[in-house]
């Protein structure tokens, strides 16, 4: 039975010390994979020039992740509730960890579009078992907590990985932060094969005889496939702004490329004070309210920052803190929502399921946007005001289907 997501009337709960624990590690974990499919965005910058790429070609680079990753957890949603969350998170990531190593091994355009599909064949899925992970560990009342501390290992990677990487990219080359990655990605696989405990209550619950019967069973259901498509639409926008957001900033808002790392370093400390208090409030009001008024400050926003000309270093730090204040005031209590909607032993397909498709629309929405986008005879980003205009819409329907999708979530009957 879905869960329902009303703001809980109970005093607050307090985590127990495993779960103190287990949200540490899979924040750590989701440090790991953002990093790594974020770090594309700020070093394309040097890839491009290094490799002779078009934004056409990057594009494809960026997209190949997305697409690989959408494959593979459709591939495997079938099966996600068919084993020991646990084990399905080491496989997937020992994987992960060797196509990193690929990328920071990869010298031509060829083998570093190889090495991008087998970092998201893998890495793809890691991120929907780490929210299966956390709906089955934490009851409905903590969840924007743990949402809004997970949500944390994205600014933690703006904070400490990105400014890091891009220190090792600009007095080595773009390889090195890969290579640290994956030097980095080793301790967090240990830490889950030596502490973190089985996870598979839910193959207690299996009912459906085969993996396809599973995974029709799960799509087939109208609130998923409504959530299927809030989630599609809300990838878009960003997909297709962030992969050229390093080349904007220095071609078109006139940053130097050496204090590109103190842009993603305010941002994300901002964002680790900004995570965790959008899950204290989604607790607390509710995911609509704190939803919408995201909505509203990521299109203010976004119509700001895509039509950015030559700008200082403070007014571009001051739109993206803002900016990011609310694209996570958007992110968190959507993960609030999505989490609680399917049944326990249905959770790990939906969620593989919902993250493939997030990664397809993705990967469609940054190589529409490579085509959208050119590159000017001197270097400057055209056309960038349009990719706004798209995240802006998208934004616009999503707010619709959000109030449509809990204004029909089932209510428990009084006792």
């Amino acid at each position: 039975m879905p869960e329902a997501t009303a703001p809980a009337t109970a005093p607050p709960l307090a985590f127990t010390p495993y779960q103190r624990f287990a949200t540490g590690l899979l924040t750590l974990l989701q440090f790991a994979v953002i990093l790594d499919f974020m770090i594309m965005s700020p070093l394309g910058a040097m890839i491009m020039p290094a490799m002779s790429m078009t934004a056409q070609q990057f594009g494809l680079v960026v997209s190949a992740y997305a697409f690989s990753a959408g494959i593979s957890g459709l591939l495997t949603a079938g099966f996600a509730d068919r084993f020991d969350r646990k084990k399905l998170l080491l496989f997937f990531y020992g994987g992960f960890l060797l196509g990193t190593l690929w990328c920071g091994l990869a010298t031509s355009f060829e083998s570093l579009l190889m090495a991008r599909i087998v970092t998201g064949l893998f890495g793809g899925v890691i991120g929907s078992i780490v929210m299966a992970i956390a709906a089955d560990l934490f009851e409905p009342a903590l969840r924007g907590r743990v949402m809004g501390l997970l949500q944390g290992g994205f600014a933690a990677s703006q904070v400490l990985g990105l400014p890091f990487g891009l220190y090792l990219a600009t007095h080595w080359d773009w390889h090195a932060p890969f290579m640290a990655l994956v030097a980095f990605g080793a301790v967090g696989g240990l830490l889950i094969a030596w502490r973190m405990k089985p996870v598979d209550a839910h193959l207690k619950l299996q009912s459906d005889r085969s993996a396809f019967a599973h995974l029709w069973h799960t799509v087939a259901k109208a609130r998923h496939v409504h959530a299927f498509v809030i989630t599609a639409l809300l990838t878009t926008g960003g997909f297709m702004i962030m992969p050229f957001a390093s080349a904007f900033s220095v071609n078109n808002v006139g940053i130097d490329l050496q204090h590109l790392p103190m842009v993603y370093l305010v941002t994300g400390i901002s964002t680790m004070f900004v995570a965790p208090l959008v899950g204290r409030l989604t607790d607390r009001l509710g995911p609509l309210p704190v939803f919408y008024v995201g909505s509203a400050i990521t299109i203010a926003m976004v119509a700001i920052y895509t039509r950015l000309g030559t700008s200082s270093l403070t007014t571009l730090v001051v739109v993206n803190v803002i900016l990011f204040a609310g694209i996570f005031s958007r992110m968190v209590p959507w993960q609030v929502v999505v989490t609680g909607i399917p049944a326990p032993e249905q959770r790990g397909a939906f969620t593989a399921i919902n993250a493939a498709l997030q990664q397809l629309a993705g990967g469609l929405a940054a190589l529409v946007s490579g085509h959208i986008v050119s590159i000017g005879t001197d270097g400057r980003l055209e056309h960038f005001p349009w990719v706004g205009n798209v995240l802006i819409g998208t934004t616009l329907i999503v707010c619709v289907l959000l109030w449509q999708l809990q204004k029909n979530v089932p209510r428990k009957s009084p006792r």
